[in-house]
C-alpha cells in the first residue's frame, strides 16, 4: 500500500512540483522500483520542457512555425495525459513505465 500511495504522489507531482517530489522521493526512499520511477519522471519532465523549448524556437521562425505550433501542442497535451494514465494505473495497482524514458533507466 505504500508503494501505491508513493506511486499516486510521484505521477501526481507533474501537475505541482515536477521536478522537486521526483528528486525527494529518490533520494529518501530506498525501494528500487520507487526510484526507477523517480527518475523516469523526472526525465520524462525534462524531456517535455526541451520539446518544449524546441517548438517555442521553431514558432519564433515564419516558416518553421507549422511545425513548432503542433508540437507545442502536442507536447503539452501528453504532459497532462500521461501523469493522469500513471495515476489511474498507480491506483490500480499494476506496473506503468513513462513511455519516451522507459528504455533509458
Amino acid at each position: 500500500m505504500e508503494n501505491k500511495g508513493l506511486k499516486v504522489i510521484l505521477h501526481a507531482s507533474a501537475f505541482f512540483a515536477p521536478c522537486l517530489v521526483p528528486i525527494l522521493i529518490f533520494v529518501f526512499i530506498r525501494d528500487e522500483e520507487i526510484k526507477r520511477l523517480s527518475i523516469q519522471a523526472l526525465l520524462f519532465q525534462f524531456v517535455m520542457w526541451l520539446l518544449v523549448t524546441v517548438g517555442g524556437i521553431l514558432t519564433l521562425t515564419v516558416f518553421l512555425a507549422i511545425i513548432g505550433i503542433p508540437l507545442i501542442i502536442i507536447v503539452g497535451i501528453m504532459g497532462v495525459i500521461i501523469p493522469i494514465i500513471g495515476i489511474v494505473k498507480a491506483l490500480q495497482g499494476s506496473h506503468w513505465e513513462y513511455p519516451i524514458v522507459r528504455k533509458w533507466i
